[in-house]
């Protein structure tokens, strides 16, 4: 578990005339989905495509807009997921920091590339 800070870009892959953005997102480990606030929703133009019922921090339970793709870059790593619309603030949960093979170190609370694959993410398919 670990929180840390991070800057990443996010990009609509399905409006490649759109600007991409540079946020500060909080990166929680304890957390699953990328996380957006509404204003980063609607300069992407990202679309609602369903709804997820989510678990905030203080355990209470709501359905959130669902919208996506979203293209995450982090350094040299990218993926590509769907995103939470909730908060006021970007998240980077645990499911795109897997998919881009990131770590947290916690006693510098940075995130990092996966140092056994620094160019590359890597990880199972099986």
């Amino acid at each position: 578990m670990g929180i840390a800070r991070a800057t990443i870009k996010l990009e609509n892959p399905k409006r490649t005339r759109l600007k991409a953005l540079e946020v500060s997102a909080l990166v929680d480990t304890g957390s699953l989905f990328l996380c957006l606030p509404e204003a980063v929703r609607l300069q992407l133009q990202l679309e609602k495509s369903s709804q997820k019922e989510v678990t905030t921090a203080d355990g209470q339970r709501r359905l959130c807009p669902y919208v996506g793709p979203v293209r995450v870059q982090f350094e040299n790593h990218e993926c590509y997921v769907g995103a939470v619309v909730l908060g006021d603030e970007v998240l980077l949960g645990a499911v795109p920091m897997e998919d881009m093979d990131l770590v947290v170190i916690p006693s510098a609370r940075k995130l990092v590339p996966n140092p056994l694959h620094p160019n590359f993410a890597a990880g199972p398919a099986k």
